[in-house]
């Protein structure tokens, strides 16, 4: 097993439990609707670089374990309708922030973005960079997911001529019954297609996404998936748990229950998957995530300057992200804004005048520090506890006593070392920093602030 990560099946079963996957600390379901507007924009630090997340949530069918917020629809004028309010929020946005902003990451979520013809994406970025200040192409990362199902090589070219120079491609699972199952057919040939036409074009980063744990997979399909995937040689690849909830979900109610992988099975196939990778030279970057040693992650996680927010890992961490388009979260100078989730109170808010914003949080010192606690375990898998205190002018081993004294018990299950001055979590506890990071989430397993909010976790592994 590759020495940063070892994979202990007896210890992952006996300690994954349901818990936050940390994209933000504190977590959505402690946001509240006493957060506004005028709180966003009271937060805008003008002349700061910035992160943009633009959200497309159409979609042309349904894949039936997604968890995303999305819209089912074959009328293109819900789309026409929904970039003209979009581009509304973004001028509201771009007002907050000074015209030299630099916007250094560009990320379009969905959804599927490419639902969006080559006029309709033209047309948007091109009123993105009238309103905000872009990094050179050599420098920025300007990212885009796309459906292989639906973009050809042509399409691939075009959006390299638009701007984007990253490219993230779902896959999920190459065998054909485990797509039926799920409802997305998408031939290998599709996928290699546009990895081709991706490093034809120029695109500097390539990246797919898998699941483990989907209906009718086992090991066997699993190592076929990663033979095509590991031969296809992405920059970056992502796996991950199948987490399924049907009562929060109604597409999953479409999964038969009896078709899903046991937990041995899932096991089993998280196993393979890691050693696969760190065998055809994937460095573990930690949450589901793998990358080539020369990918920018890899580089940053070795440099310690690694960070994670509301799209995974990044490389940029002293930026303020802005979120447009219906349900996406912006984390500004301290506090965290999530748009309407729904289009027409979406639209609603944008013909009052108003930032569609609908609840968020402002982090106070005590959430700040704890964030920071938890960023650097999930990136570095350490924490220097007197670099933490000079940097919130505290005594933090003191302030987390409490917490500090709880990762004993972790301690003796051999997931970390504790000395006075460090935390270092071990080859077989990264799999489980999920766990590590828990003990010092200050809000877990209390009510959320407003009730029926609380989220239902996927387990930790």
């Amino acid at each position: 097993m590759h020495p940063t990560i070892e994979f202990d099946p007896e210890l992952i079963a006996r300690m994954s439990q349901r818990g936050p996957r940390y994209t933000s600390y504190p977590t959505a379901d402690r946001f509240t609707p006493g957060f506004g507007a005028a709180d966003l924009a009271a937060a805008a630090r003008p002349g700061k670089p910035l992160s943009l997340y633009v959200h497309i949530p159409f979609c042309e069918s349904l894949c039936y374990y997604c968890a995303c917020n999305k819209i089912i629809t074959h009328d293109r004028t819900k789309a026409v309708k929904y970039l003209g309010y979009l581009m509304r929020e973004i001028d509201m946005q771009a007002a907050l922030f000074a015209e030299d902003a630099l916007v250094e990451q560009l990320h379009f979520g969905g959804g599927t973005p490419t639902y969006l013809d080559d006029a309709q994406m033209g047309d948007l970025l091109g009123h993105l960079r009238s309103r905000f200040a872009f990094a050179p192409d050599d420098t920025g990362e300007f990212s885009i997911e796309i459906d292989p199902r639906t973009v050809d090589g042509a399409r691939i070219r075009t959006l390299r001529r638009q701007g984007f120079n990253r490219l993230s491609l779902g896959v999920q699972d190459f065998d054909e019954d485990v797509q039926r199952a799920v409802n997305r057919l998408q031939p290998e040939a599709l996928t290699r297609d546009a990895i081709s036409a991706a490093r034809d074009a120029g695109f500097r980063s390539i990246s797919i996404d898998l699941i483990y744990g989907l209906p009718l997979q086992n090991v066997a399909t699993m190592s076929a998936t990663l033979d095509k995937v590991i031969a296809a040689s992405p920059d970056r690849i992502s796996v991950y748990n199948y987490a399924h909830m049907p009562q929060l979900f109604k597409s999953q109610k479409l999964i038969r229950d009896e078709d899903l992988p046991d937990g041995a099975t899932k096991l089993a196939m998280l196993g393979l998957c890691i050693g696969r990778l760190c065998a055809a030279g994937y460095v573990y970057i930690g949450m589901d995530h793998f990358a080539k040693p020369d990918d920018e992650l890899a580089r940053a996680q070795r440099d310690g300057t690694l960070h994670r927010n509301f799209q995974g890992y990044s490389t940029h961490a002293e930026v303020d992200m802005v979120a447009c388009g219906v349900s996406a979260i912006s984390a500004v100078n301290g506090t965290y804004a999530q748009n309407e989730k729904s289009l027409e109170p979406y639209y609603s808010r944008i013909d009052r005048g108003e930032l569609p914003v609908t609840r968020g949080l402002v982090l106070s010192a005590d959430d700040l520090l704890r964030r920071d606690v938890i960023q650097r375990l999930m990136c570095d898998f350490a924490l220097d506890l007197p670099a933490l205190s000079a940097r919130w002018d505290v005594d933090a081993a003191a302030k987390l006593a409490s917490e500090l004294a709880r990762l004993a018990e972790l301690e003796r299950d051999g997931l970390l070392t504790l000395t006075p001055d460090r935390i270092e979590v071990s080859a077989k506890g990264r799999l489980l920093i999920r766990n590590v990071c828990m003990v010092f989430d200050d809000y877990f397993g209390k009510p959320p602030a407003v009730p029926l909010q609380r989220m239902q976790y996927s387990r930790t592994v």
